[in-house]
């Protein structure tokens, strides 16, 4: 009875111990949280405002790019740290160009002389009706 009064009470005060939390959390999702932080910081160093950060890396966590750049802005800001803008920006794409091919009798071009103009189509008749 006693024996069950004191695993009980080990239990309860284990519990809500951060040590013994930690220890039983995945360290796959700590990874995912502080390489989130640290997309964050990169995007603040970066000159990069907050939207686009959350824009270009659509599987991070918000919460934690947000925690890394808003402990970067406050470092930069303490070490009076300017910037330094990126160079390179993923979320420009060029423009798409439409080229439109002109069908041309390959026969046609050959020959001077011969307009290179496409034939409009003809109608098909019904040989049966007449």
């Amino acid at each position: 009875m006693i024996a069950r009064l004191i695993l009980l009470t080990l239990a309860l005060s284990l519990g809500g111990c951060d040590a013994v939390t930690s220890l039983m959390a995945d360290p796959k999702a700590a990874q995912r949280l502080a390489d989130s932080k640290a997309i964050g910081s990169a995007c603040r160093h970066g000159l990069r405002s907050i939207e686009d950060c959350y824009a270009l890396n659509e599987r991070a966590s918000k919460a934690s790019i947000f925690d890394g750049w808003k402990e970067m802005d406050q470092y930069m800001r303490e070490n009076k740290i300017e910037g330094i803008a990126s160079k390179a920006s993923r979320g420009a794409t060029p423009a798409e160009e439409i080229i439109e091919e002109k069908a041309v009798d390959e026969t046609s071009k050959d020959k001077p002389g011969a307009d290179n103009k496409p034939r409009p189509k003809q109608k098909p008749t019904d040989k049966a009706a007449h």
